[in-house]
């Protein structure tokens, strides 16, 4: 990627869709709006509604877990979103190597690469997941050693054993999702997501509820939905669906790994440094006074903030797989003007739904809680939850450009700068060192995002998308010399 001061930032009359024709420009630059649109949720839509599923699984499960108690509700939320979050985003990082490689061999017509990088990406994850086991069974002592409640650490070691099943489905299901998201075909995974939810309902309150096996029945649940999900999946991708793109099991998948492991180990350590910031604001919140209770309000509104988030991940998978369908068909113009509307798109979005928050500012808690303390808590850090739900309409899509341009070495490095040299200094100053408790730490949070924002801001309008165009195609022509 270049910055040259003599690159336009923008000229609509340079974009492919504003070929001169009868209508005149404005009318030519709204149809182009309106066939980028079409082409970004075809992505987007299914992509969206599976997280915002798969999130809702969790987010029925904590509300089970919250309405058998204050304790039960802080352990299962550390569980989820601390431990088994951070394998969770550390996979969904390295996953996202698979939208570089397989958006751009889509885009160039290398279908039968596609399948070879799945089962090149299965290999370097559940190798990682192994590895990461003993953060699942160590769990406990390790929030104790940090000086996490005693109690809490303890119950929040015990949820998260049931969930380590959990870990290694993970490992499976992510990069499949971006196998068929590439392909254009991640209906699949809405269509399954959409049939699994109610049996996770179900699931959730036999577990929790009839047999009454507590909050360790709410993470049984989960597993076992994101379970059902996942062979449902394989089921399709194995059974002809893909008939292009999967040719079966091949030891071509064992070739140039070395490649494919930087740059799933480069992916991985950027996304995961974003989905592991918010996640450390819940954990040092457990070192604030009343820590119970600060844990289940914060948690509260970080489900929130995650929940509304997936729909903007959901904009991420597109605008990657856009942009990297566009480069990998040497059209830098036309991946430059899918970056425009999708981030027009998400921003629009999250504006309303942040409005819709601070709308319904004193009732955000009821649906996890019961508890007055814990209602009043999240209504007074409710304006920074809508802060955040803004931002979430910026950033992520800053991101989906990076994973389809293949920069995610480059933004690690941003990431490490603005979120834990900035973001959570500066939250830890607010935080502890002028008494602003949670509302400081979130506020320093929010901060580092805002960095990060406006430095991947910054670069992308200063990148030569034909350049960009030009890199892609050396990628396809070295990575396919192993069929």
């Amino acid at each position: 990627m270049e910055s040259q001061s003599d690159v336009p930032l923008i000229d609509i009359t340079e974009l492919p869709v504003l070929e001169k024709r009868g209508g005149g420009r404005v009318p030519e630059l709204v149809k182009g709006v309106w066939e980028e649109s079409k082409k970004l949720w075809v992505v987007a839509g299914p992509a969206a509604f599976t997280r915002l599923t798969f999130y809702g699984m969790t987010v029925v499960s904590q509300a089970f877990a919250g309405h058998i108690g204050d304790l039960e509700l802080a352990a299962f939320s550390i569980a989820a979103t601390v431990i088994s979050g951070l394998s969770f985003g550390f996979f969904v990082g390295m996953a996202s190597a698979m939208e570089t490689l397989c958006g751009q061999a889509y885009g160039a017509k290398q279908y039968h690469m596609m399948g070879i990088y799945l089962q090149r990406s299965w290999l370097i994850l559940l190798s990682s997941a192994v590895l990461l086991t003993p953060t699942y069974i160590f769990s406990g002592q390790l929030l104790t050693a940090l000086g996490q409640p005693a109690e809490l650490s303890r119950q929040a070691g015990l949820v998260s054993l049931y969930m380590l099943p959990l870990h290694f489905v993970y490992a499976i299901i992510l990069p499949l999702n971006k196998f068929l998201q590439c392909q254009r075909k991640n209906w699949v995974a809405a269509v399954s997501t959409a049939a699994v939810f109610p049996v996770h309902v179900a699931a959730t309150w036999l577990l929790v509820r009839y047999f009454r096996l507590g909050v360790f029945g709410a993470a049984m649940a989960l597993t076992l939905s994101w379970g059902l999900a996942t062979a449902a999946l394989l089921s399709y991708a194995f059974g002809g669906g893909c008939p292009e793109t999967w040719r079966g099991f091949s030891a071509s998948a064992f070739v140039d790994l070395k490649d494919f492991v930087k740059l799933s180990a480069a992916s991985g350590v950027m996304l995961c440094l974003e989905n592991w910031y918010y996640r450390i604001l819940v954990f040092l919140t457990g070192y604030v006074k009343n820590a119970e209770l600060a844990v289940d309000a914060l948690s509260i509104c970080i489900s929130y903030a995650g929940w509304e988030m997936m729909i903007h991940l959901g904009f991420l998978a597109g605008t990657g797989v856009r942009v990297a369908n566009e480069l990998g068909g040497a059209n830098g113009l036309g991946a430059k003007f899918a970056t425009i509307v999708s981030l027009t798109t998400s921003f629009l979005i999250s504006l309303f739904i942040s409005s819709l928050v601070l709308i319904f500012h004193d009732k955000l808690a009821m649906v996890f809680s019961s508890s007055e303390a814990v209602i009043r808590a999240v209504d007074n850090i409710s304006i920074l939850l809508s802060l955040t739900i803004l931002l979430n309409g910026i950033q992520p899509v800053l991101s989906g450009v990076a994973v389809g341009s293949g920069w995610q070495a480059l933004v690690a490095y941003v990431n490490i700068g603005s979120y834990y040299l900035i973001g959570v200094p500066f939250g830890f100053l607010l935080g502890w060192g002028f008494h602003h408790g949670v509302q400081g730490i979130w506020v320093g949070m929010i901060v580092g995002t805002m960095v990060q924002t406006l430095i991947l801001a910054y670069i992308i309008l200063r990148c030569d998308w034909n350049d960009e165009a030009l890199k892609a195609s050396n990628r396809m022509q070295r990575w396919s010399r192993h069929k």
